[in-house]
């Protein structure tokens, strides 16, 4: 009797179901099609971006032609351009050219000696005008001049030949200094956060990473107040430092490790509201003086700081326990460096050989060092 009253009203619930499933499911078709819509838009922009930089052919083209026509030669020219035995395989970066300038550097008169040297590729005493030309257009890059500069240094990668711009390093094995190595349409989707603690993972055994870790060290060495002048590395990033088989570190990318010279010209005076507008590459800062609104010439963390910045998780990770406190300590007072403190050098100095001490001492009579 009571459903005679409402004969409709089993009816309205199911209609009413049925209504809020459909919009829910057009709503999740919308979001689900707008989502793969962002996807691929980004995808597309970065391939874009990636085969438009990344031109092997058309740049190994340009080249031989300048070379073939002689405006341009060089050690590696008859590899490429006639054997064709040396050839573009994977490329390492999509950013656009670096330069740079000589500057007011340390024995001048020694450093273009040994550009020319450099420079007479066929060593026959001379520098022709192709040589001439391709030397020139090298000597805009960062990465060459200090590959000629720290030429005898084991860990710069040895510098094997030039044709015009293109320049010849030796291979290194391990291009990253952890991590795995993914393709660049995974990496998009990857949150930095847990794309560091998965790459913590994929690292050496420890005396092997203190091995590469003495190496940066070193490296830091070589370019702190060496004869060409002071050089600052300006982006410390894990991407820029490899090792070979022996677990020796091999700079990889040192497109900003710039001469300090040079750096103080770039920023000086640049107009600033705050310290983040002082900044050149990644790590090298300058402070913002209020007063003027612009930028200040000294750079406030030196390299060594900004190396075991780097350092830090790679080598307390998995570090030995008798060690470990010692080890932290060490490199926390390394991070504190600054530029402007008193008696910087002499604090540079210690630290650097305090941490090469303690951990030559513990992987000096292991194997896997």
């Amino acid at each position: 009797m009571a459903r005679s009253l409402c004969p409709g009203a089993w009816l309205r619930k199911p209609y009413y179901l049925q209504a809020r499933f459909s919009y829910v499911r057009m709503k999740y078709l919308f979001f689900s099609w707008l989502a793969v819509f962002v996807g691929s838009w980004i995808i597309y922009v970065q391939y874009s971006t990636y085969t438009e930089l990344c031109r092997g052919k058309d740049c190994k083209k340009i080249i031989c032609d300048k070379y073939k026509t002689g405006v341009i030669d060089g050690p590696a020219c008859n590899s490429l351009c006639v054997t064709e035995t040396l050839y573009f395989g994977k490329c390492l970066s999509t950013k656009p050219n670096n330069q740079a300038k000589l500057g007011d550097q340390g024995n001048l008169s020694e450093l273009v000696n040994l550009i020319l040297t450099v420079a007479d590729g066929d060593k026959d005493g001379q520098v022709s005008l192709g040589e001439a030309k391709s030397a020139w257009a090298l000597l805009q890059l960062n990465e060459f001049l200090l590959m000629v500069i720290l030429q005898d240094k084991e860990h710069t990668p040895k510098l094997m030949g030039f044709c015009g711009d293109l320049y010849v390093m030796e291979s290194v094995e391990y291009t990253s200094l952890y991590g795995i190595s993914l393709p660049w349409v995974i990496e998009l989707f990857i949150p930095s956060g847990f794309r560091r603690s998965m790459d913590q993972l994929f690292t050496p055994s420890w005396p092997r990473k203190a091995k590469i870790a003495i190496g940066l060290l070193e490296f830091v060495e070589d370019v702190f107040h060496g004869p060409y002048g002071n050089f600052l590395m300006c982006d410390t990033s894990a991407k820029n430092l490899g090792y070979n088989d022996k677990y020796d570190l091999k700079m990889v990318d040192m497109r900003k490790i710039v001469p300090e010279t040079n750096l103080k010209e770039l920023i000086k005076d640049r107009h600033c509201k705050s310290d983040l507008d002082c900044v050149y590459g990644t790590d090298c800062r300058t402070s913002c003086d209020q007063s003027t609104m612009k930028c200040t010439s000294e750079v406030i963390q030196p390299n060594l700081a900004k190396a075991c910045q780097l350092l830090k998780d790679y080598l307390l990770r998995g570090a030995p326990s008798e060690i470990r406190e010692e080890l932290e300590k060490q490199l926390y007072s390394c991070i504190a460096l600054k530029v402007t403190a008193n008696q910087m050098e002499m604090e540079h100095s210690l630290i650097l050989n305090n941490l090469k001490t303690l951990l030559w001492k513990k992987i000096s009579y292991t194997n896997d060092s």
